[in-house]
């Protein structure tokens, strides 16, 4: 063969089962071959990289199968509120907050935090100094204004939406902040402080940089970031590379016509060397701690049997529509309802098409197991979002669901059990990007789930190599480490497989290589 781009020697290769190769060679952005310390020499030429692994586990290269970058960094601007537990860690932490062109902006508050009193803006009010605020829950689906924000955007009662959205108001029909959901807290946008474009800029290649550091490659990006996201990411790549691929789906929204289904289609074709469009993402429902998981049964707040799309059949019709026209979908659907739903759309499509998932699946009754695998649907899930729960069930999360739904939560390995294909990820930033603690709870779940059976080391791994490639229907181009597939890897310290899940979490990165690039390197 002609001589390699780069070669890896001393490694133990993971493909992602053991194989007993120690070496890889590359070229042209493709894994060239695989084999032995014996087999290098015919590998390489003058210009060939040779790096020495040291031993090091090579395993393929790991993606993030959901996670939000580019609108993730919007989410992430401001004072983090991710460590406060209580209302008066919220009230200290807004009395001490930058200001970001006159505003407070929050990120990352928990539910938990409000110790169960409604989320009302007279809570923190009185520790603004009459500043508009806008802080975002963690979940990303809600967030709580301030009186000066809310009429700063005009918000001054109810308003009906075409998606399950709510300003929630008072008996009176007073706004108390806390809008749920992203049509209402859309309302919010025009008049919130924008990121300079060479800050959003420089963000993301620092995030996307960040997230190599762990051992990622590539990421499922579940929204589109915005109409200009794909100017700026080519803009990117006119100087330089992104550090992880990108795979972005953009969403579709209830009240989406033929027009709407169309573009969606269209956009199917922008790419560049190492980010594309690929799939759309749809909604069925929203976030148990906002009440508005779609639940075959009334959560204990009475809430939860609305879908996010008030005509769940149009939601079908729309899918049907992008399926018929070969493009791929990723629902949100977290209640049971919603599960059952999207299940009962995929099985109306014939044999063959495109690749159809399920996002976050957080509760699901037995019977609905075994139709991922029956009906070829992929099932997408976050171990780290367990952390937000409790294993004594008094999180917020818990109790609206009450203790028979609570029980099944992050039904993570009886889905594998069930024949599914599980793929892993993030939510950054609802939960940190790196890649070593999804693997980690994956094996280890947190809270409400920890007395459930986690995976396998390699069933963990799996899931952000041939599963997630298997989610996104590329199972031809990556996801294993084999002639011919794309050249995405990711070299451990340590054997993630075999490790401890409390060792793996804090494993050495040595190498993360995109496309027969090197991204990190220690």
């Amino acid at each position: 063969m002609s001589a390699a781009d780069l070669v890896l020697v001393h490694a133990r290769v993971r493909a992602p089962e053991l194989t007993g190769h120690t070496a890889v060679a590359v070229r042209d952005g493709l894994i060239a071959a695989v084999g032995s310390a014996a087999d290098v020499r015919d590998w390489t030429g003058p210009g060939t990289e040779t790096v020495d692994l040291a031993g090091a586990t090579l395993v393929p290269g790991l993606t993030d199968s959901h996670s939000h970058p580019v609108w993730g960094l919007e989410m992430f601007t401001g004072t983090d509120l991710s460590a406060v537990t209580d209302l008066d860690g919220l009230r200290a932490a807004l009395r001490s907050a930058e200001r970001r062109g006159g505003w407070i902006l929050g990120f990352g508050l928990d539910h938990n935090a409000f110790g169960g009193r409604p989320i009302h803006r007279d809570l923190v009010e009185d520790v603004l100094a009459g500043a508009p605020a806008f802080l975002r829950l963690y979940d990303g689906h809600s967030a709580l204004a301030s009186e000066a924000a809310l009429k700063a955007a005009g918000i001054d009662g109810p308003r009906a939406f075409d998606q399950r959205s709510e300003i929630v108001c008072d008996a009176d029909g007073r706004p108390t902040g806390h809008l749920n959901e992203h049509a209402a807290m859309d309302l919010m946008t025009p008049v919130l402080p924008v990121t300079p474009y060479a800050e959003r800029r420089d963000r993301l290649v620092a995030l996307l940089s960040g997230m190599a550091a762990t051992g990622l490659t590539t990421a499922h990006v579940m929204d589109l970031g915005g109409p200009d996201v794909p100017g700026l990411l080519a803009a990117i790549e006119e100087d330089g590379d992104l550090p992880v691929r990108l795979r972005l789906a953009p969403w579709c929204m209830p009240g989406a016509g033929e027009d709407e289904l169309d573009a969606l289609v269209r956009l199917q074709e922008r790419a560049g060397r190492n980010w594309r469009v690929g799939g759309v993402k749809f909604f069925m429902d929203g976030t148990v701690e906002g009440g508005t998981a779609w639940l075959e049964h009334a959560d204990c707040h009475g809430q939860g049997t609305d879908a996010f799309w008030p005509d769940p059949e149009a939601y079908s019709a729309a899918v049907r529509r992008l399926h018929r026209a070969g493009v791929g979908t990723a629902t949100h659907a977290i209640g049971d309802a919603a599960v059952r739903h999207v299940l009962d759309t995929a099985g109306t499509f014939g044999p063959g098409g495109p690749r159809h998932r399920i996002e976050h699946i957080e509760t699901v009754p037995d019977d609905q197991l075994g139709r991922f695998a029956a009906l070829g649907v992929a099932a997408s899930m976050q171990p780290p979002h367990t952390a937000y729960t409790r294993a004594d069930h008094t999180d917020q999360w818990s109790l609206r669901l009450g203790e028979e739904r609570a029980a099944r939560a992050w039904r993570c390995r009886d889905l594998r059990d069930a024949g599914a294909f599980l793929a892993l990820g993030s939510d950054w930033p609802i939960a940190h990007f790196d890649a070593r603690q999804v693997l980690a709870t994956a094996r280890a779940p947190r809270g409400a789930a920890s007395a459930r059976h986690g995976l396998t080391g390699l069933m963990a791994l799996e899931g952000m190599t041939t599963h997630a490639a298997h989610a996104a229907g590329e199972e031809g181009l990556t996801g294993r480490i084999a002639p011919g597939l794309r050249a995405d890897l990711t070299a451990f310290g340590l054997d993630p497989a075999e490790a401890p899940a409390d060792e793996a979490e804090g494993a050495p990165v040595r190498l993360a290589v995109s496309g027969g690039r090197i991204t990190f390197r220690s």
